[in-house]
């Protein structure tokens, strides 16, 4: 399927889950001048839809495995991965966004310096606790920026047992209709060449240097880790694709020079660079 027709695919989705969503608030002020079960069709065919999405995109990952590429890092510091394709492909547990490789990392300058999950209090920390929030992130390669954007404000972290359900059953659920920009937060999504494209997702607000159009050398500051989007807390969500739309992009596995791609809990330090001038 061309990135056109997956495109069109998208649209309609995203069409059907709309005529839905209007049925349904229509019916408690109207009365609907059809069948209630034709109201339903929209929604199965969402599903439907989504279901052959799914499908289609893990029978590629698993019979069509692209080459890794190389890449610099996109941090410097010392770090550990969270969620890893080095562990499970897809690293997310979807395909869906171009996330079939991505992968978590979180600021760890020492042990203990990140504040661990907490049961029941308190219940959501300032992002300022924890010491990824503010981190340089840096261009990968040489490259050329697609799109940018740093306007959506950071929150408070969710790793509270109560933050982390409201995270996922209601904030979760309001991003996931507002499309992919909301779940991803502020994000930056680099041209590296080649058919291949970098996202860095949850930027902090108000942190970008670059925008649409300019051109980044290796090693370049960029913006800023945050917590907007999608996040329990901040930290840095690294992903490499086929394209620069994320409702139409597959992911594409990626190389850390240097580094290669940590698995979950492994913590590693890349050395601070020079950074090229602008």
């Amino acid at each position: 399927m061309s990135v056109r027709q997956r495109r069109a695919v998208t649209w309609l989705q995203y069409c059907l889950w709309l005529v839905f969503l209007a049925d349904v608030i229509a019916g408690f002020f109207v009365e609907l001048p059809y069948p209630y079960g034709v109201g339903w069709i929209p929604l199965l065919g969402a599903i439907g839809i989504s279901l052959a999405r799914h499908r289609a995109r893990t029978h590629r990952a698993r019979t069509e495995p692209p080459a890794p590429v190389e890449t610099a890092p996109p941090v410097t510091g010392r770090w550990s991965a969270v969620n890893s394709p080095a562990d499970k492909v897809p690293s997310h547990g979807t395909h869906s966004l171009g996330q079939t490789y991505a992968i978590d990392i979180v600021a760890e300058p020492e042990d203990g310096a990140r504040p661990a999950f907490a049961w029941l209090w308190p219940m959501a920390r300032g992002n300022r606790d924890f010491p990824a929030f503010g981190a340089p992130l840096l261009a990968v390669a040489d490259a050329t920026v697609v799109h940018a954007e740093d306007s959506q404000r950071d929150h408070l972290s969710r790793n509270s047992l109560l933050a982390y359900v409201y995270l996922f059953v209601v904030e979760g659920l309001g991003r996931t209709m507002g499309g992919a920009r909301r779940i991803v937060g502020n994000h930056i999504v680099l041209d590296l060449g080649e058919g291949t494209y970098a996202m860095y997702a949850h930027v902090q607000r108000g942190s970008l240097g670059v925008r649409a159009g300019d051109k980044v050398r290796t090693g370049q500051v960029m913006a800023r880790c945050g917590n907007s989007g999608n996040s329990t807390e901040p930290h840095v969500h690294f992903q490499l694709m086929d394209g620069p739309d994320l409702d139409t992009a597959r992911g594409v596995p990626f190389r850390w020079r240097g580094v290669g791609v940590p698995a979950g809990g492994k913590v590693f330090t890349v050395r601070e660079q020079a950074a090229p001038v602008p």
